[in-house]
């Protein structure tokens, strides 16, 4: 018989969230990701390792299932949720301010331009 996980509701709910505020698929992520860790000063032999934080943190959480979180990605999840919240509601006025704050939501995992 196999036997069902349950997680704590506060997880399922984190859970839930992580997934609608990261709301780029991670193989983009991970594209972009490796573009932005590209730069001479950090591209190195496996450029999987030049990844920007947190968005490594953010790829191996979203190619995670639930039932194999560890406190770590709790963790992740949450600081990620936060800071994408803080990014939104400091949107900048329209300028070249604004393609820096969009970058650094992507770094995130977060595309302005995706609705919901």
């Amino acid at each position: 018989m196999v036997r069902e996980q349950r997680l704590d509701p506060e997880v399922e709910v984190l859970w839930d969230d992580f997934h609608a505020q990261v709301n780029v698929p991670s193989e983009q992520l991970r594209q972009w990701l490796l573009t932005r860790g590209s730069g001479e000063e950090s591209f190195g032999p496996d450029p999987d390792l030049d990844l920007p934080e947190p968005g490594r943190q953010i790829l191996r959480v979203l190619s995670k299932r639930k039932v194999d979180l560890t406190p770590e990605d709790i963790r992740v999840m949450q600081d990620a949720i936060d800071e994408i919240q803080n990014l939104l509601e400091a949107k900048p006025p329209r300028g070249n301010a604004d393609d820096e704050w969009r970058h650094a939501l992507l770094d995130l995992g977060h595309d302005v331009l995706v609705e919901r």
